[in-house]
Order: structure tokens, then C-alpha cells, then sequence
């Protein structure tokens, strides 16, 4: 029997040896059974409330691809703590013939996926309320309930039974500095835009160590993250804000807002930064900005707009040549790279209007995409490259076919001899032996995919026929044939980067070749598009590229 073993740890005082120690444990007992281990799969420090770990994906790919035909594992906690993912596994793993074994409960069955996955869920929730309980009370006793803020470092320190305590800080006093000069500047009148600016002009590492962003320091009051909005910096902890809640489709954490009366607030002299005179006059300038907008009536109209206006036709598709940062909207009719605007570390300021570019790049797309003379030579080289995979993929599948039609012929004469008294014990491990053969052969074949279709060159002008129709229903009077057009015709595109050169913008469009090669043929697989995209690699010898272009 081929098996496959999975080890994890993650929360519970675990280490990293405790992976090899499950590996360990796991091979002597398959040794035992006389088991063949085909593979190993490991998830570190990662946990088990979630199947998004990548070793535990990497099993369940090679499972339903048949590489092995049991799961062997020290406990059903490694596999997953979460009801719904153990019994997702369990009955994903049944449907391919997967069987599941662990050292703590056997074969693992649909009694041990009810009472296991309900115990495991428990376990999660109870370390959740421990955790939680102790930030609680690390802050009511005036320390940190959670991660480091800038401005502060983590005290380390070890307690009468060598355990870490935790929650303690101090003052990084170079930190403490950049603190009160963003406080200083923003009570002065300057924008959280030009003091990111000038940090990162002056070289100061932002909290991530990067370039600092208008955003690190502007953060969400009501959230109270930002620099602007972090009450430790005035001797205040405030802990239980939010609350995480775990996304059941995706497995990420979302964050909810708690109510004021659930958050706990301790005072932490030691800990201030800043004197109540700074903190307030910050404070006011917030509120005056957030009234302003208010009295002026311009939030609630870009509010409006904002969810009337679509994004733009290229939108994310734009990018800056200097940097390699995103285009973004400066204006309703401009757009410039959002590095030189938000973070002042590219010195791209060259803009250009949105129209503008929509338009050329529109253009280009209908007249220029694709050449006639070179698509036709592409389709040429194209279609040499596919006859030749076409050619190997049916020789291997003709293979598979014919040594099944072999198997079957075996265990028909194997058959017989039983029936006429031969010895059934060899027979049958013989008949066991083509069996596993034949079902590996069988799922080859349930996966092997045709080559997608051969390209025509007529092809080219089937393309510029269909992105004119698409370019006129952009014009249409109907919202959904311009959102549907548009739609289409960014899938043509790659990206658009846009170089500055004497005060004026020079466009290079890379286009998608799957999505081009979708329209051209009028299909409405897109994967079968994607497919022969994925070949574009295989005809670069030919020398062009049909996708890429300059305005």
C-alpha cells in the first residue's frame, strides 16, 4: 500500500523538531505494516483551523491525482482542527479512495470526523478565550495586549521559571522622535502626504521598513491605527478595538469594529510619547479637516461619484516606467504615478490624461495589435509547434489506451485460470497488481486534455472585425454592452507602461495572447484561449512578438 504522511505543529508549546519526531513515530509504524511511504508533507508553525497551508494542499492535489492510497498522520488534529474542513477532507479524500489513518485513532472513520472535529473546534475556542485572557489582563496590569507599535521596543525578559514575560515595552527614543516631528508638522498645517515625503527624503525607515505612505500615517481614527491615532503614544493602552472574525470561504480573518463599551483602556505613564498640547491641537486639525469636507458638501459627492463612476477602461493595467508602480487617478481627467505622488520616492511627474491614453491605446488596439503579415506568419510557426504537441499528447494517450485494452485481456485469461482451479492466491495478487495499473492508467486519461484548436491566419481579421463591434458598443446607450465591452477589451491587455521622454508619454502595450486569441476565434471558452497562450514561449524563436506594441 502506497501512503503518504503529514505532520503539522503550530500553537500548542510546539517546535520545529516536533515535525520530525510525527515523521518519525509515523515511518516506524508503517515499516511495521509493511507500507510503501511515497511522500511526506509538512506545515510549520501554521495553524490547524485552516486548510490554507500549503503542505496540506500539496497532499490533497497529489491524492485526488492518485499518488498514494492512505493518509497517515499522529492525530487527527494535525490534518485540521475545523469541523467543516476535517469532514470536507474526509469526504473528499473517500471520493478517491484515499483512506485516512492516524496513530491516535486508527483508521479514521465518520464517527471520529462528528466527535473529533467537535473536540478539536472546541480546542480552538478555548485557546482562543485563554489568549484572550491573558491580553486582557497583560493590559489591565498596564502592559501591551498585542503587537509593537512604532516608537517602542519589546522588553525580553525571563521570569522566576525561566517563561517569557510578555506585554513589556519602552521607549525607542530615535522612533520617539519621528513620532513627535509627524505630530508637529501635521499640527503646523502640512499634509500627511508631504511629511511622508520628506521622511522618505531623508532617508527614515517607515514602521515596515520600507518608504513611508500618507496612509501609515493618516491610519482609520475610528479603527485607531495610523500614527496620528495611536493613543499609546499618550500613555494609553487601549486594547479590544476589533475582533476577527475567520472568513469560511476564504479562510482569511475580517476585521469587526467592537463597541466602545467592550474596549478596556489603561493608563501607562511610562509609556508617553507626547504631551496632551500636541495630542489635542492634532486632534482639533483632524476634526476641522473631517468638517470641512463635511460643510463643503465635496466628501459626499466624490462619495456619490465614486460608486456611480466606474473605474476607468485600464484601470490597474497602467504602470510607471521609472518605478514599476501603478498609474492612478489625480484628477477626474488625469492620471500619474502614485509612487511620485504618495510615497515622493520616484521622480516620474509626468501625467497624462485619462482620455488621452483610453484613446490611443483603443486605437491601437483596433489598427495595430495585431498584424496581418506577422499573425499570419505567427499562425504558421503556431500551429507547427501544436501539430507536434498534438502528435505527443495522442501518442501517449494511444499508449494508455492500448496497454488498458492489454490489461483487460490479462485479467480475462487470469479469470479463467481461477475458474479452471489454478492457484488463487498468486492469481489474485496478480489480478490486484494490473487492477492498480489499470486505474492509474484510467485517471491519466481522465486528466490528458486535448491541444486547443489549430489557428487560421484569417484570424487577424476576424480580430480587428470584432474589437471594432466592441469599441462601438462602448458607445451604447445600454450600461451592460459598454460594462460587457469593456470588460472584454481590458482582456487584451497585459499591462500599459507609460515612459516619460521630453515632457510626453510614450505607451507600450503588452497585450494578452490568450484573450486575443479568444476573440479572434469567437470562442466562448477562454481557457481554451489561455491554453494556446500558454505556448507563446515555444514560437519566440521565430522572432516577434504579435502582442507587444509602442505608441
Amino acid at each position: 500500500m502506497k501512503v503518504a504522511i503529514y505532520a503539522r505543529y503550530s500553537s500548542d508549546n510546539q517546535r520545529d523538531a516536533s515535525i520530525a519526531d510525527q515523521f518519525r513515530m509515523c515511518r516506524l509504524h508503517a515499516e511495521k505494516q509493511g507500507w510503501q511511504i511515497v511522500e511526506e508533507y509538512s506545515d510549520h508553525a501554521i495553524s490547524g483551523s485552516s486548510l490554507l497551508r500549503p503542505g496540506i494542499q500539496a497532499l490533497i492535489s497529489d491524492a485526488t491525482r492518485g499518488r498514494f492510497d492512505l493518509i497517515l498522520a499522529e492525530a487527527m488534529d494535525r490534518l485540521s482542527r475545523d469541523q467543516e474542513d476535517i469532514a470536507g477532507l474526509f469526504k473528499r479524500m473517500s471520493y478517491s479512495d484515499v483512506k485516512m489513518f492516524t496513530l491516535s485513532e486508527g483508521e479514521v472513520s465518520h464517527l471520529h470526523v462528528g466527535l473529533k472535529g467537535t473536540m478539536n473546534a472546541l480546542f480552538l475556542k478555548d485557546l482562543a478565550d485563554k489568549t484572550r485572557r491573558g491580553q486582557r489582563g497583560r493590559v489591565e496590569a498596564g502592559k501591551s495586549g498585542g503587537g509593537n507599535s512604532y516608537g517602542y521596543d519589546v522588553v525580553k525578559k525571563l521570569d522566576a521559571n525561566g517563561e517569557p514575560i510578555r506585554g513589556d515595552r519602552r521607549i525607542n527614543e530615535a522612533q520617539a522622535e519621528v513620532v513627535r516631528r509627524i505630530f508637529r508638522d501635521y499640527a503646523a498645517g502640512k499634509s500627511a502626504k508631504t511629511i511622508a515625503f520628506a521622511l522618505n527624503r531623508d532617508g527614515i525607515p517607515a514602521p515596515s521598513g520600507g518608504d513611508w505612505g500618507f496612509s501609515t500615517i493618516n491610519g482609520n481614527p475610528k479603527r485607531g491605527n495610523g500614527i496620528l491615532n495611536n493613543e499609546m503614544y499618550v500613555g494609553k493602552i487601549v486594547w479590544n478595538r476589533q475582533r476577527f472574525v475567520k472568513d469560511p470561504d476564504t479562510g482569511k480573518r475580517q476585521a469587526r469594529p467592537n463597541p466602545e463599551t467592550e474596549w478596556v483602556i489603561q493608563d501607562a505613564p511610562e509609556l508617553r510619547i507626547l504631551d496632551d498640547d500636541l495630542w489635542n491641537a492634532v486632534k482639533t486639525r483632524q476634526g476641522e479637516m473631517r468638517t470641512e469636507r463635511d460643510e463643503s458638501g465635496i466628501a459626499d459627492v466624490r462619495k456619490m461619484n465614486h460608486r456611480r463612476r466606474p473605474k476607468y477602461l485600464f484601470s490597474g493595467l497602467t504602470k510607471c516606467a521609472c518605478c514599476g508602480g501603478g498609474y492612478s487617478a489625480i484628477s477626474a481627467a488625469l492620471i500619474g504615478c502614485s509612487t511620485a505622488r504618495n510615497k515622493g520616492t520616484c521622480d516620474n511627474r509626468t501625467n497624462i490624461r485619462r482620455e488621452e491614453l483610453e484613446s490611443r491605446v483603443l486605437n491601437a488596439l483596433r489598427t495595430r495589435l495585431v498584424d496581418p503579415e506577422m499573425f499570419a506568419r505567427f499562425c504558421e510557426v503556431f500551429t507547427q509547434e501544436m501539430n507536434l504537441l498534438r502528435m505527443e499528447g495522442r501518442a501517449g494517450i494511444a499508449s494508455a489506451e492500448a496497454e488498458i485494452a492489454k490489461i483487460d485481456r490479462e485479467l480475462d485469461t487470469l479469470l479463467n485460470l481461477i475458474l479452471k482451479g489454478g492457484a488463487a492466491d498468486a492469481i489474485n495478487a496478480k489480478m490486484v497488481l494490473l487492477e492498480q495499473r489499470k486505474k492509474e492508467l484510467a485517471l491519466f486519461l481522465a486528466e490528458a486534455e486535448e491541444p486547443p484548436p489549430l489557428l487560421h491566419p484569417s484570424m487577424a481579421l476576424q480580430y480587428r472585425k470584432r474589437v471594432q463591434q466592441l469599441y462601438e458598443a462602448l458607445q451604447d446607450e445600454e450600461e451592460e454592452k459598454r460594462i460587457e465591452a469593456a470588460d472584454i477589451l481590458r482582456s487584451l491587455v497585459d499591462q500599459i507602461v507609460l515612459t516619460p521622454v521630453d515632457g510626453k508619454m510614450e505607451i507600450d502595450v503588452q497585450g494578452d495572447l490568450a484573450g486575443i486569441l479568444t476573440i479572434a476565434t469567437q470562442t466562448q471558452n477562454p481557457a481554451a484561449g489561455k491554453a494556446a497562450g500558454s505556448q507563446l514561449k515555444m514560437v519566440a524563436g521565430a522572432g516577434f512578438e504579435p502582442a507587444a506594441f509602442r505608441l
